[in-house]
């Protein structure tokens, strides 16, 4: 059965366009051709449990054929839509046509494995809609960067996954769509902005996926839904031929980055992607080569020293966030290395330098590909109805959050938040260059650790329309946004309804208004089985050695009773 699919309710123009992307995704599956529409063969099942580099291997031999591939993938891509209205564009008889064409290089280091993309990546052929009905009906031309390099590895992309309007979200909503959800829950979000990409990875329906991270877009989905990520530095990955919801925003700059169904696949693909040398396809990226040694030394390093973040300061992890970490700590120190609680600089002043920055323009991009009437995602909207307040109403309303609620965290958000002049801007960025020294100096001279670990969120999921209280709540992956740290996410067990309740004296109405904003909705009863997961974080452009450490960790848990299950394909 098809989810419900949102529909606009005002402007008629924006409704047809919808419409016709809802139609027009519906007819292509409808009419796919009979392969796509039966029951998994025991064979096809064989191809699913198979780890990409072994699928790799069976077709550059040809004991499989890329084609056996794609339609395995593509039977349970889409169930993974049927139940999670994850999907946006549908590639696969393209797909065929591109391997049979020869479009698809079958001996490189990908050679026949399906990649599901964000809906903002391009691809010849197809729009890049961004959730934006303005967008829909004007398909680009030829293939982005990113999709280039993928054919020329030989991987196969054959579907794009769903996204919010805004790209400004932990859900996926937008009208052309429709809504995502989470395939361990429906009434939770899949998260976002990344979020049709977690919700098919975490289903089965893909091994390897490609989204966008600006503050924490492949990180909450992969902590949401259940999959593993990484968040790339800048430069480490290809960010042309793509849309976006903020062109020309720089202040806190989007890095497109890998998602995956296991560790394992994320870390091949990865240094398979790496070692197609990106730079030659794309300016924006640093020639700098997979560096095989620097994974090798953390792969058998002995004894880790490991910082352990264990708040921001701004919202403490909710309990099921906090036992995640806490057993993921357990692990490790049972393994022989040293944990140990830090204090970084200010992550608090990183969510105030961070939002003014993504927000300079005073929403005004994002706002402009809106048409009449088009759904906004609440937690955006909750942005820029602010920024658009006269600055005498701003200004009172900060003095009462700051002297009548005596809230200093939520009045130090509130005070700056609005549009910047170049000036303000040239300011901001200095500030944030300052606090990033900050960091290296912090993290060299004294905390002296190998990696850190935290939470990568305060709290699970939040249920679909939760951005509205939770917008500001980003600040575990923000934070490491504003540095450009290497960071990777790890699922490590689920929501149990016991184990993580919320303590009898516990009260929303004492937190400031961050905190209240994201335990308006925790529930450890409602959202018991959601995934629950723990970030990696290293420094900038420390793809490998995360990587790495991320083996070191589950490796650590498997051989302690805290190993994931993932969701089983159907």
């Amino acid at each position: 059965m098809h989810p419900k699919i949102l529909l606009p309710t005002a402007s008629s123009s924006q409704y047809l366009y919808s419409q016709r992307k809802q139609a027009e995704r519906a007819s292509k599956i409808a009419t796919l051709p009979k392969p796509y529409l039966s029951p998994l063969a025991p064979e096809e099942r064989t191809i699913l449990g198979k780890p990409i580099q072994e699928l790799v291997q069976d077709v550059q031999k040809q004991i499989t054929s890329p084609v056996d591939v794609l339609r395995a993938y593509g039977k349970v891509a889409i169930s993974a839509q049927h139940k999670t209205n994850c999907l946006t564009e549908i590639l696969f008889p393209e797909a065929e046509e591109w391997i049979e064409r020869g479009e698809i290089n079958l001996k490189g280091p990908l050679a026949g494995i399906p990649v599901s993309l964000k809906d903002s990546v391009a691809v010849g052929g197809f729009d890049v809609s961004v959730g934006y009905s303005c967008n829909t009906g004007k398909p680009y031309p030829v293939d982005g960067s990113m999709v280039r390099i993928l054919k020329d590895a030989g991987a196969v992309p054959f579907v794009k996954t769903n996204l919010p309007i805004t790209l400004l979200s932990f859900e996926s909503t937008n009208d052309v769509w429709g809504r995502t959800t989470n395939p361990h829950n429906p009434k939770y979000s899949p998260g976002g902005s990344t979020g049709g990409e977690a919700a098919l990875l975490a289903f089965g329906g893909s091994r390897i996926g490609i989204g966008s991270d600006v503050a924490g877009s492949v990180r909450a989905p992969a902590h949401f839904s259940g999959c593993y990520s990484l968040r790339c530095s800048t430069g480490r990955w290809p960010k042309m031929g793509m849309n976006t919801s903020m062109p020309g925003q720089e202040g806190i700059p989007s890095v497109f980055s890998p998602m995956a169904r296991t560790l394992n696949d994320l870390t091949y693909f990865t240094s398979s992607f790496v070692g197609m040398e990106p730079w030659k396809y794309d300016h924006s990226v640093h020639p700098i080569r997979w560096r095989s040694d620097v994974t090798e030394e953390y792969r058998t390093k002995p004894r880790f020293r490991i910082g352990v973040m264990r708040t921001d300061g701004v919202v403490d992890p909710s309990p099921a966030c906090e036992r995640a970490l806490q057993n993921t700590v357990k692990a490790l120190t049972v393994e022989g290395h040293e944990c140990f609680d830090v204090t970084p600089p200010s992550p608090y002043e990183a969510l105030v330098i961070g939002s003014q920055l993504l927000n300079a323009d005073g929403c005004r991009t994002f706002r402009s590909f809106f048409r009449a009437g088009e759904w906004e995602d609440p937690g955006a909207r909750q942005m820029s109805f602010y920024m658009a307040l006269p600055r005498p109403f701003r200004w009172i309303h900060y003095l009462w959050v700051k002297y009548v609620r005596k809230d200093d965290v939520w009045a130090g958000l509130l005070k700056e938040f609005s549009e910047k002049s170049a000036f303000e801007q040239w300011r901001l960025v200095a500030r944030r260059e300052a606090y990033k020294a900050r960091w290296h100096d912090w993290w060299r001279e004294e905390a002296k650790m190998d990696f850190m670990l935290t939470v990568p969120n305060a709290t699970p999921a939040v249920p679909h329309g939760g951005m509205k209280e939770a917008v500001s709540s980003c600040g575990y992956t923000f934070l490491f946004n504003l540095l450009d740290y290497t960071c990777g996410i790890i699922p490590v067990t689920h929501v149990d309804r016991v184990l993580d309740m919320l303590p009898p004296s516990f009260s929303v109405e004492k937190l400031n208004g961050v905190a209240q904003g994201a335990y308006e909705y925790y529930d450890a009863i409602k959202m018991e089985g959601l995934p629950v997961g723990v970030q990696v974080v290293g420094q900038r452009l420390q793809e490998e050695k995360v990587l790495a450490i991320m083996e070191r960790v589950e490796d650590a848990l498997e051989k302690h009773g805290g190993k994931y299950e993932l969701l089983e394909v159907e």
